[in-house]
């Protein structure tokens, strides 16, 4: 600074002092202030973005340039304080956008630019940062961090466990007010994933999850409560979570369905079923309750084959292992295969029991390999034991029953193919396969393929009618496949359950029409006001939904019952094809001036989730447990810190205030 003290004084000396020479200015802030001749012998300095002016010399005296740089530095500047607007640039990143987009100077000062400290500023981006990485709170009191920050910045004032624990708690509540306007800006219903996690102390953090689908028919997710349940294993545990988070967002009229992940007692499903029946009765009266996320029921049905096969599992895990932990012996398969000339794509690893995808990887490879295992030294002390020519068999018989539950889990991790359609589909042939394996004269394939089944019967039984309802709002499918797979599943009782599903989809469907929403086709789109006055080319008033609702019920009254309902009409018309990579979603958004009320009611049916867990935590063999560092924390601490990581990933919210044109065809 003393330096720069030194340049301004010395590029300001006047004419009188230098008579024969000026020398250039140096300083920054000519970049953004010009020198203007006020009258003889006295000049002012005028910033270029807001035109003010400012003292420069007068006389023999020279005013300086601090106050220039605080004018341009500090964001005061008027001009740039637009820019940054425009530019979306924070008020602590614009100063120093603007000093480094100066040309350098090959001269004694700092390159670096002049940012002003700010503690506020500072103490909420160290919040942000120990959310983001889930960093212990009791860190700023750690001595090396304290040494840290006082080598890096002096002035910052080093704040305690208790101050930086509001710090993150403020973070969470800004954070939220504006998931909150995001929330408010969607239009239809919205449904919720509930994903119990454990904890060594033996309580309940429930994660409770929002799905919605925007005026684009892009579908959005956002963390909205973690709650903290003493008894998770109570009737009332799942209920209580549940009203905490709708009463705390003010959603309890726009709730649409339930996934859980873990089977709640009978008794405590009843309670949510009747908790959601009085909170929201025109839904089905709470019947839309998916009690099996489809993740960890097919991580269940993975674990009971690899539990009945876990001994052929382990001899298989003996033979990888011997040639995994070793690089003499793994070049020594590689050079065997090459000579066997045994073909295989697969990767040889060895498994972690705790996810058992990676054991069924180490499976499948390990029998296209089976005859390179086959010719390994038995007579190393360290192979235990070669796996015999049965046990490669069951094995096999193994894999052919595991990979396709390894198949559709891994739908799961792919970007944007969950949905519940692709598990119909999934779900019903692997039913389909284990009741015929089932019947099988070899008891390994009987008692290996039984619990399976079982497993799987659960599941259609409790989800059978959401699933199939999701189906029938493909129109590449309808109920014709709904019919088809249910005659393969249910046998006999298939009619039965074929009826349950046509009964379901129409009475949702005229609670739909019951609901206050716009009659005609050419209806306002969610999010448009209905006191906005419209008007024609020619300035006049523009007929609008509203001046013809008592027209629409007239007609509605007059010829309804000579008339099909969307919904029949929608089923009654052909099958779309049944083309690669076809968009559900974007053909109800292309038809929901021909459907107006159907396609509100698909939008809400096509949005559940088949599952509770993200991605990474599909093959998990255990439940989600929270570690004991979280544990030690206030509920409130724990939820804050979860939530607000979630919602920082996605930035700032964009709230869309897009209004949709009515228009009245010819």
């Amino acid at each position: 600074m003393e330096l720069a003290v030194y340049e301004d004084e010395d590029e300001f000396r006047t004419p009188e002092t230098h008579p024969t020479k000026r020398r250039k200015k140096k300083s920054v802030v000519w970049e953004h202030f010009t020198i203007e001749n006020v009258s003889p012998g006295v000049r002012r300095a005028c910033c270029n973005q807001c035109k003010q002016s400012f003292a420069y010399s007068q006389g023999t005296k020279v005013a300086g340039t601090s106050h220039l740089k605080r004018h341009i530095a500090k964001g005061i500047c008027p001009g740039i304080l637009r820019i940054r607007d425009k530019s979306h640039v924070s008020p602590a990143s614009a100063p120093a956008k603007i000093v480094s987009d100066a040309p350098k100077r090959r001269y004694r000062t700092s390159a670096a630019p002049y940012v002003p400290f700010d503690q506020d500023r500072c103490r909420h981006e160290m919040a942000k940062m120990i959310i983001m990485h889930d960093y212990p709170l009791d860190m700023v009191e750690q001595p090396g961090f304290v040494s840290f920050v006082q080598n890096l910045q002096p002035r910052f004032e080093l704040v305690s466990f208790s101050a930086v624990q509001g710090d993150c708690i403020a973070t969470f509540l800004s954070e939220k007010q504006g998931v909150m306007k995001f929330i408010e800006g969607m239009p239809g219903r919205f449904c919720l994933t509930v994903d119990l996690w454990t904890s060594s102390q033996n309580l309940g953090y429930l994660f409770l999850t929002g799905h919605f689908m925007d005026h684009d028919w892009k579908m959005h997710r956002r963390l909205l409560n973690v709650v903290m349940e003493p008894f998770p294993e109570s009737d009332t545990a799942l209920s209580h979570a549940v009203a905490t988070c709708l009463g705390d967002w003010n959603l309890e009229s726009k709730l649409f369905s339930i996934t859980f992940n873990q089977a709640s007692t009978q008794a405590g499903l009843e309670n949510l079923r009747a908790f959601l029946a009085n909170k929201n009765p025109a839904i089905l009266n709470g019947q839309l309750l998916i009690g099996n996320c489809i993740a960890r029921t097919l991580s269940a049905v993975a674990k009971d084959a690899l539990v009945a096969g876990q001994d052929i599992v382990q001899k298989v895990r003996n033979s990888v292992k011997y040639v995994k932990t070793s690089e003499s012996r793994e070049e020594k398969f590689d050079d065997l295969r090459q000579q066997l000339q045994v073909p295989s794509d697969k990767i040889l690893v060895l498994d972690d029991p705790n996810h058992w995808n990676t054991t069924c990887e180490m499976l499948i490879a390990a029998c296209e390999l089976k005859e390179v295992f086959s010719c390994l030294d038995t007579s190393d002390p360290d192979y235990k034991e070669s796996p015999s020519l049965d046990v490669w068999k069951q094995a096999e018989i193994l894999c052919t029953h595991v990979k396709p539950i390894y198949e559709a889990a891994s739908i799961l991790i792919t970007t944007g193919s969950h949905t519940a359609i692709t598990f119909f589909h999934e779900v019903w042939k692997i039913q389909a396969d284990l009741a015929r394996a089932v019947m099988s004269e070899d008891p390994f394939v009987a008692d290996l393929t039984r619990p399976m089944l079982e497993k799987i019967d659960k599941y259609w039984k409790d989800c059978c009618l959401v699933s199939a309802m999701t189906v029938v709002m493909d129109p590449r499918f309808k109920m014709k496949l709904v019919e088809f797979s249910f005659t393969k599943i249910f046998s006999e009782e298939a009619p039965n359950y074929v009826k349950t599903v046509e009964d379901g989809i129409h009475e949702l469907f005229l609670e739909y029409v019951s609901l206050p929403l716009p009659l005609t086709p050419t209806y306002a789109e969610d999010g448009t006001s209905g006191n906005t006055a419209k008007t024609d080319d020619s300035g006049g008033p523009l007929l609008t939904d509203h001046g013809l609702n008592d027209f629409d019920v007239y007609i509605m009254e007059t010829s309804g019952q000579h008339m099909k309902s969307e919904l029949d009409q929608y089923l009654d018309e052909n099958l779309s094809p049944r083309v690669p990579d076809f968009d559900v979603l974007g053909w109800w958004k292309t038809n929901k001036m021909k459907y107006p009320t159907l396609s509100k009611m698909a939008r809400d049916i096509l949005l559940i989730p088949v599952t509770t867990v993200p991605s990474e935590s599909v093959f998990d063999l255990t439940n989600g447990e929270m570690d004991w560092y979280k544990c030690s924390l206030r509920p409130e601490t724990v939820e804050a810190l979860v939530c607000a990581k979630d919602w920082l990933q996605y930035g700032p919210p964009q709230v869309s205030n897009a209004l949709v044109k009515v228009e009245l065809s010819g």
